[in-house]
C-alpha cells in the first residue's frame, strides 16, 4: 500500500465529504478510492468514516488521523517544493471559478499566456457568481469582486480594483429622460442584479458629502449574471450600475452612456481567494501570481475618469 497516496486520497475523500466527488477530482474510479479507504482503515485498525447512504462523518479517530495527514501532507510538499526539480513546478489540474465577464473580457484573452509558461498544469475555469466552497466543491481559488468576508478557513489577495459605473441605453434615456440627481432616480427603471449573498437586488453604493447613501431602485426584471446584466441595459430594459471593465467597450461604442458621472461610487476590489493551507502549492501560487498581473495592468483602462 502507498501510504502518502492513501492519505492523499482519504483526506480529498474527508474536504468534499463524498467517495464519488473525491474520485472525480483526483481522476481515479470510484472503486479504488473506495477500495483504498478500507484498506486504509484495516491497516490502522480502527473505523476512520461513519457511512451512510446519503453522507459520511468522522469517527474521533478519522479525525485525529485527518489533522495528521494534512500536516504531513503540506511538509511533504513544502520540502519537495524547495528544490529545483519537478516537484517544485506547478503541474496538475487547476481548477478556478470566476465571473463570466471577468473571465470573457479579462482572462480568457490572454490564458494561453499561462498555459505556455506552464505546460504541465491542466486548467479548468468555471464561471460563476454564488458563493464556492472550495475545499468541498475541489476548487482551487476564486476570484470575487468587493469586500471578502473576513473567513478562518480562506486567504483574500487583492489584484486589483474597478470603478462602478452607472449607465442606460440611448433609446432608454431618450424615452425616459437623463436623471441629473439622485433624487430623479426615482422615476427610472433599473434592471436589478441578484446577490449571491442576499438573494436579493444590490442596492446601488454613492458617496455623497463623504458618506454613503444607498438608494433602492425600482426594478421589474432581475438577473443573477454579469453578461445577462449588461445585455439588458443595452436592450433598453433599464438603467444599470457595472463594474467599469463591464461596460467599456460599451460605453466606447455608444451602446451604453454614462450617467451621474459627478456622483462617486465606492472602488471595489478584486481578490483572488483560496484555502488557507500552511504551505500554498506552486500551482495555485502560479496562478494567483500570474493573474495579479493581468488584472494589474488592465485596471489602468478601467477608470474612466
Amino acid at each position: 500500500m502507498d501510504r502518502i497516496q492513501s492519505m492523499q486520497i482519504y483526506t480529498r475523500v474527508v474536504e468534499m465529504q463524498s467517495f464519488g466527488r473525491a474520485a472525480e477530482s483526483l481522476s481515479l474510479p470510484p472503486s479504488r478510492v473506495t477500495r483504498v479507504v478500507k484498506d486504509l482503515e484495516a491497516f490502522l485498525g480502527v473505523r476512520l468514516l461513519q457511512r451512510t447512504t446519503r453522507h459520511i462523518s468522522l469517527t474521533p479517530d478519522g479525525l485525529q488521523y485527518f489533522d495528521q495527514c494534512k500536516r504531513l501532507l503540506a511538509d511533504i510538499e513544502a520540502v519537495e517544493a524547495s528544490f529545483p526539480g519537478s516537484a517544485g513546478k506547478p503541474r496538475g489540474r487547476l481548477r478556478v471559478d470566476m465571473t463570466l465577464s471577468l473571465a470573457r473580457l479579462v482572462v480568457l484573452p490572454r490564458v494561453k499566456e499561462f498555459l505556455a509558461c506552464f505546460p504541465e498544469v491542466q486548467l479548468t475555469l468555471t464561471a460563476s457568481d454564488r458563493t464556492v466552497e472550495l475545499v468541498q466543491e475541489g476548487v482551487d481559488c476564486v476570484i470575487r469582486a468587493g469586500t471578502p468576508e473576513d473567513s478562518p478557513t480562506l486567504v483574500a489577495k487583492r489584484i486589483g480594483a474597478f470603478e462602478w459605473i452607472t449607465c442606460a441605453s440611448p433609446a432608454y434615456l431618450a424615452h425616459h429622460g437623463w436623471p441629473q440627481t439622485l433624487e430623479d432616480l426615482a422615476g427610472h427603471q433599473a434592471v436589478g442584479y441578484l446577490s449571491s449573498r442576499t438573494g436579493r437586488s444590490l442596492e446601488w453604493n454613492f458617496v455623497v458629502d463623504g458618506e454613503s447613501r444607498f438608494i433602492t431602485m425600482p426594478e421589474r426584471l432581475v438577473v443573477n449574471d454579469t453578461d445577462a446584466y449588461v445585455t439588458s441595459a443595452i436592450e433598453g430594459l433599464g438603467m444599470i450600475r457595472a463594474g467599469s471593465y463591464m461596460v467599456l467597450q460599451h460605453l466606447q461604442s455608444g451602446r451604453l452612456q454614462r450617467v451621474l458621472a459627478n456622483y462617486a461610487a465606492p472602488s471595489a476590489p478584486l481578490s483572488v481567494l483560496y484555502p488557507r493551507n500552511r504551505h500554498l502549492s506552486p500551482t495555485v501560487r502560479a496562478f494567483v501570481d500570474w493573474v495579479a498581473v493581468v488584472v494589474g495592468e488592465a485596471e489602468p483602462g478601467w477608470r474612466l475618469g
